[in-house]
């Protein structure tokens, strides 16, 4: 049996088709065009899966990837960064018109079954993804499982408290760690300090060679942050790898003075959990989705 994932993004869907032992028999992209509506995104996915399909020549699993997680009680679709899919029944839809069954799940979740099997985390047992990126959440696997838990929010780290009536985060509750260490959060600090506006990229690449007050403030408040909230999940999990993906997955201090600080709050005399950057990218997603069960 063959594998078709989709990674069902905000500007893009991709699609790969996958044979029985994870080979790439094709791979295709696609506009997602979210401002044509749920119908218009549904019918693109549709259409990439009956491509694929038809390539295969075999019968196909499918799995699809999504930010957002699906409602267990009613089926719809929350807190996806495609507006247009907020509270629609996303998996019951696709598999009306496919018919056939599917697999669904978060972005965050396929990035760690993707890194487990294929990437930087496929020789341990024990994997915590972590992503960092415009948010901030994480999927377990276990011995080549996701791991949901009995709410299905298991590594959810994003939304565990930082900071009690902290800032305020779109869940409703105040500060979540996505309200410290997502981009567009850190970028705000960023303004609200130097009274700047610049991309996370161009305040790294601009000051951390060159650093002034602003900067080393900044950072160090960064990287305490990074390093409790981090911390707390390994003392918790006591994963055998954490892999970090999403744009901040790139920064070079966090696997220096980043790590250092996570191994200085870990809750053991032995403090050696490695941590480590992705291998698969932004590719992560449409793998993760091809290797849903």
């Amino acid at each position: 049996m063959n594998r078709i994932g989709i990674d069902l993004g905000g500007t893009k869907i991709e699609g790969i088709l996958l044979s029985n032992d994870n080979k790439i028999i094709e791979r295709k992209r696609i506009l997602t065009r979210q401002e044509k509506g749920y119908e218009f995104i549904i019918d693109r996915v549709v259409q990439l899966i009956n491509n694929m399909k038809s390539i295969s020549k075999k019968e196909c699993q499918i799995g699809i990837c999504t930010p957002g997680a699906l409602d267990m009680k009613t089926g719809i679709l929350k807190n996806s960064n495609t507006i247009c899919l907020i509270g629609k029944p996303i998996k019951e839809d696709l598999e009306k018109k496919l018919n056939c069954s599917i697999a669904i799940d978060n972005d965050a979740n396929c990035f760690a079954m993707a890194e487990a099997l294929l990437g930087s985390g496929k020789n341990y047992d024990i994997i915590f993804g972590v992503i960092m990126g415009t948010g901030v959440g994480g999927g377990l696997v276990l011995n080549r499982e996701i791991h949901h838990g009995r709410l299905f929010i298991a590594g959810e780290w994003g939304h565990q408290i930082l900071y009690p009536n902290g800032r305020e985060c779109y869940c409703s509750k105040k500060g979540c760690v996505e309200t410290y260490l997502s981009g567009p959060a850190l970028e705000k600090e960023w303004k609200k300090n130097s009274n700047e506006s610049l991309p996370l990229e161009k305040i790294i690449e601009l000051y951390d060679t060159q650093p002034n007050n602003h900067y080393v403030k900044w950072k160090n408040e960064f990287l305490s942050n990074f390093a409790i909230a981090l911390s707390n999940v390994i003392n918790i999990i006591d994963p055998d790898v954490v892999v970090l993906g999403g744009g901040l997955s790139n920064i070079d201090f966090l696997y220096n003075e980043g790590i250092s600080l996570i191994h200085s709050n870990i809750f053991s005399n032995k403090k050696d959990t490695p941590i480590i950057p992705n291998a698969l990218g932004d590719s992560a997603g449409v793998f993760g989705a091809a290797l849903l069960n």
